[in-house]
């Protein structure tokens, strides 16, 4: 079964719920290959720090989300917060991971935004 079958079956999810979380884990696994391919690389050492923090907020933000916990609001703004700034800092470098890494963070940002209102 595949992480959207999964979450489609909890019943007390919004869509948009159910696609933040999604967007969430994507987030979480695109800064985890991101966070590694920077490692070793002095110049890289921002994004990894960054994609780190994203991949740990995103991941504890989804598992929130899917028990409906009372604080998902309030960890939704800092994963917004935090994807952007991961997102522009990824933007700087040319890197495949970086650029894929910057594009998921956009969309799950946007997401976490709208669950922060």
């Amino acid at each position: 079964m595949s992480l959207s079958e999964t979450v489609s079956k909890i019943n007390s999810l919004s869509d948009e719920q159910r696609d933040c979380i999604e967007n969430c884990n994507e987030a979480a696994m695109v800064c985890e290959w991101c966070a590694d391919e920077c490692l070793g690389d002095s110049d890289m050492e921002e994004c990894a720090r960054l994609c780190r923090d994203v991949a740990d907020l995103t991941s504890l933000h989804a598992r929130l989300m899917a028990r409906s916990s009372n604080y998902s609001s309030q960890l939704a703004q800092a994963c917004a917060d935090a994807c952007e700034e991961c997102a522009d800092e990824c933007e700087n470098h040319d890197a495949d991971h970086c650029q894929a890494c910057a594009e998921v963070l956009r969309k799950c940002a946007d997401s976490c935004r709208s669950m922060a209102n």
